[in-house]
């Protein structure tokens, strides 16, 4: 039996996703940098699309907080200063630690681990070959996995979009740091400890990797004396 036909609410609707999805990878691969800016004709063209749905994708990602949409001159990308990446790391650190606490205190199936177990593999062997690439988006799937097993989605939208928005700044300062040898080893015990049920182990290893890491990134951008990215 062929798939039916998608009404145009569908595949209107599917159009703007597609839209939304590539913007958002360009923007957090910093293909499409911080202060690019372009006309909206400019984005659909790129996007080989219509206005419509792409004017909808970036209606979507200014509430993100990724874009602002500028009166007659299209779409800036929006940098991300010192200062936000300090209080967005005080509110991970704050929320991430105790969400994978709960977690653990669930005490997941091996099965439910399975998508955290291939991220934590998948970090330790782009570590090995030297793909930092390749770490980072790991190391993005870890942390969107352990939201996604919070069936939470007030807590999933909030932490995604202040990661979203550090993620950026995050591949551009990967190589000004020392290689994530550390950052792996606390994934991998992060891990282990929701692994055994042990939230009160999870709650202290996970935060103390949220303030490691964003102590070490915020000491770069200051000592590059950048006020934005």
């Amino acid at each position: 039996m062929s798939n039916p036909k998608p009404t145009p609410q569908e595949g209107r609707a599917n159009l703007v996703s597609a839209a939304y999805a590539r913007l958002k990878d360009d923007i957090l691969a910093n293909r499409l940098p911080p202060g690019f800016q372009s006309p909206e004709p400019e984005m659909a063209a790129r996007l080989g699309m219509s206005r419509t749905p792409v004017r909808e994708a970036l209606l979507r990602l200014e509430a993100d907080g990724l874009i602002e949409l500028v009166p007659r001159r299209g779409a800036r990308i929006l940098p991300v200063s010192v200062e936000d990446m300090r209080e967005i790391y005080e509110i991970l650190t704050a929320l991430e630690p105790e969400a994978a606490a709960l977690l653990a205190a669930r005490k997941p199936s091996s099965a439910d681990l399975d998508d955290l177990e291939a991220a934590n593999a998948d970090m330790e062997e782009a570590l090995a070959r030297e793909d930092l690439d390749a770490w980072g988006e790991a190391d993005r799937r870890f942390h969107r996995g352990l939201l996604e097993l919070q069936d939470n989605r007030r807590l999933t939208a909030v932490v995604e979009r202040l990661s979203d928005q550090a993620h950026r700044v995050r591949t551009l300062t990967l190589r000004l740091r020392e290689k994530p040898v550390r950052s792996t080893r606390e994934h991998r015990r992060i891990l282990e400890h929701i692994r055994a049920g042990e939230a009160d182990d999870t709650r202290r290893v996970f935060r103390d990797h949220r303030q490691r890491s964003g102590a070490e990134l915020l000491a770069i951008l200051e000592s590059y004396r950048l006020p934005s990215l």
